[in-house]
């Protein structure tokens, strides 16, 4: 629902189910889908992948399978239950509760500031319940809630018009929507909008970057992320393709991604290949200790698969996703990573950016950020591109905050048509030359 000049704008309410089938049989990957839960269409689309798997319902709500690739064996599954509430709330939540939501931000958002000409406020819920089986005997069954606000803020003072926004998304009902959130988000909304009326621009060039912990995070994720996804490894389009084990920057920084953050929007409970959720080391002390493993890829490189095997629904094929992708706090205060740069910039958040897998290139748009000039902040920037490459601006960091914060801004990560929430976060951290342009 969005609500925009006090009336509500969009709404839409939509609901979609079906069955996903996969088939794998060697280095064969076959997949298909149907929208009819009956047993004759889904014996339909198993057959339309191959003879070598077949499906047989049974009674008190169990699936039997029958694999040649099993020697023919049968096995049965029980679906875990879900955990208790989860996702319930959401369930209790009607569109004039939400559209009383919206209308209380924008109330808030007027009244925390004069200058406020324009509220446009977003509600997103979605409700993923799934069931899973596996060949192996492996199940489970589980309830997915994910709840967003976005809060976009248009401000004019002296003839001049600045537009700022804020989002928060989690794995949560309709408890997520608590006064303290709904005060937050607009909070920062209107700083951010405040924010512009006196930043400029700075000439471009080769300086130190400092990184502003919590939303810079989205450089780690796509500059880095990306390229440790281990599909891009086994085709060899990534830049790390064959540095695993090797040492790739300060033995200072770890970075992780993980699926066990409770309520994160990356949060997996079990991912859509059946493997339980987990927290996996990527680089460990600057070496790089593992990739992102879906059940397919782990089975080509002979490793345990990491529970990053995910899928936006039973339409798609599960792929190797990030989750929450963080780097883990060093020693270093945020106050001492600025006083050492004599003239750079602080990064504070971000848009749009665009990477290359293979190469690691990227540019990313800074929306704010501040000068700095021997060792203070000292002017608001805005509206600047950050040009760099990834393997090298890790190699490049040459201190670590000890405040990593973790981002939780409605993100979602687009690879291959599918779109998935994701997360991340970064403590505060000194790369040492980025082009700044």
């Amino acid at each position: 629902m969005v609500l925009q000049d006090s009336k509500v704008s969009q709404a839409q309410q939509v609901c979609l189910y079906g069955a996903g089938i996969r088939a794998v049989k060697g280095t064969q990957t076959g997949y298909a889908y149907t929208m009819d839960l009956s047993e004759r269409a889904m014996l339909q689309a198993a057959r339309s992948l191959t003879p070598a798997f077949s499906l047989t319902p049974t009674k008190g709500g169990r699936m039997q399978c029958s694999a040649n690739v099993n020697g023919g064996a049968a096995l049965s599954w029980q679906f875990t239950p879900p955990l208790e509430g989860t996702g319930e709330a959401l369930r209790s939540l009607p569109p004039a509760q939400v559209h009383k939501l919206l209308l209380l931000v924008e109330q808030k958002a007027h009244a925390k500031d004069a200058s406020v000409v324009k509220v446009k406020a977003y509600v997103s819920q979605r409700m993923q319940e799934v069931q899973f089986a596996g060949s192996d005997g492996s199940a489970f069954h589980d309830f997915r809630p994910r709840t967003s606000l976005s809060v976009s803020i248009v401000m004019e003072r002296g003839g001049q018009t600045q537009m700022g926004y804020a989002t928060r998304m989690m794995q949560m009902g309709a408890e997520f929507f608590t006064d303290a959130l709904i005060e937050e988000v607009v909070s920062e909304a209107i700083q951010r909008t405040d924010f512009l009326f006196t930043a400029s621009q700075i000439e471009g060039g080769e300086m130190p970057v400092v990184m502003a912990a919590g939303s810079s995070g989205i450089l780690l994720h796509e500059a880095i992320g990306h390229a440790f996804e281990a599909d891009f490894i086994r085709t060899g389009d990534s830049i790390f393709t064959d540095k695993l084990g090797k040492q790739i920057c300060n033995p200072s920084i770890s970075i992780v991604d993980d699926g066990t953050l409770p309520n994160d929007a990356g949060m997996l409970r079990y991912d859509d290949e059946g493997i339980p959720g987990q927290k996996t080391i990527l680089v460990e002390n600057g070496r790089l200790n593992s990739f992102l493993y879906d059940r397919i890829n782990a089975r080509h490189f002979g490793v345990k698969p990491t529970g990053n095997g995910r899928r936006e629904s039973f339409r798609c094929t599960p792929i190797p996703r990030m989750r929450s992708t963080y780097m883990l706090p060093g020693d270093a205060k945020e106050e001492d990573i600025i006083r050492s740069v004599k003239r750079g910039i602080y990064a504070q958040s971000f848009t749009n950016g665009q990477v290359q897998i293979g190469a690691g290139d990227f540019t990313f748009f800074m929306k704010t950020g501040w000068l700095i000039e021997n060792g203070k902040l000292t002017r608001p920037l805005r509206d600047l591109n950050i040009i760099g490459n990834g393997p090298e601006a890790l190699q490049r960091i040459s201190m670590v905050g000890d405040n990593l914060r973790i981002d939780h801004s409605a993100s979602m990560c687009g690879k291959e048509g599918q779109k998935v929430a994701v997360s991340q976060g970064l403590p505060t951290v000194l790369i040492d030359k980025l082009i700044v342009g």
